[in-house]
C-alpha cells in the first residue's frame, strides 16, 4: 500500500497531513462510490441514495426528515440547489419506486416532510444490509486491531471536521 500512494515513512505529525491528502481522493472515490453503488442497489442514483440515507441516519425514528433539512444536508455534500433536489424527491415519491411520500408539516404548511414508505422503509433496510455485506468484505483482509483504529480514526476525523473545524485556517 505504501507504495502505491507513494507515502512518506515513518508517518509523522510533520507528514501527516500530505500523506492524508495521498490517500483522500483513492478513498474518497474509490471506497466512497463503491460503498455507494452498493447502498444503490442498482435502483437509485447518488442523490436518491443520498436522501434515503440522510432519512434513515438523521430522520425522526430513521423515518421522516423535514425537507429544508434534507436540502441542508445534502447541499453539504453535494452543489446541488433546490430544483435538483425536487426532482430527486418527487422520482422517489412516484411509481415505479414509490419510496417516500411528501407531506404537509402539521407545524407549517410551507414546510414539507419527507416520510419513507413501508416499501422505502423495507428498500433501506435492504440497502443498509447490502452496504454491510460490502464492508464484510472489506473488513475480512483486516486485522482487529486495523478495524479498530480505522473506526477510531473515521470517527474522530469526522468529528473535528463537523464540530471543530468549520473554516479554513485564517477564517477561524
Amino acid at each position: 500500500m505504501t507504495q502505491r500512494y507513494a507515502l512518506e515513512h515513518p508517518i509523522t505529525r510533520e507528514n501527516a497531513p500530505l500523506n492524508f491528502l495521498k490517500l483522500f481522493y483513492p478513498y474518497h472515490y474509490a471506497v466512497g462510490m463503491a460503498v455507494e453503488k452498493h447502498l444503490a442497489s442498482g435502483v437509485l442514483d447518488r442523490h436518491q441514495t443520498v436522501i434515503l440515507w440522510l432519512i434513515h441516519s438523521k430522520g425522526e425514528g430513521g423515518t421522516s426528515l423535514p425537507r429544508k433539512v434534507i436540502e441542508q444536508l445534502i447541499g453539504e455534500w453535494y452543489d446541488l440547489g433546490s430544483p435538483a433536489i425536487t426532482k430527486a424527491l418527487r422520482k422517489l415519491a412516484q411509481p415505479p419506486l414509490d419510496l417516500i411520500s411528501i407531506d404537509e408539516s402539521k407545524a407549517s404548511g410551507r414546510e414539507k416532510i419527507i416520510s419513507l414508505t413501508p416499501a422505502g422503509q423495507e428498500f433501506v433496510a435492504r440497502m443498509v444490509a447490502s452496504g454491510a455485506d460490502f464492508i464484510a468484505q472489506i473488513v475480512d483482509h483486516l486485522s482487529d486491531a486495523q478495524i479498530h483504529a480505522g473506526m477510531s480514526f473515521m470517527a474522530r476525523v469526522s468529528e473535528v471536521v463537523e464540530v471543530d473545524i468549520q473554516a479554513p485556517r485564517g477564517e477561524r
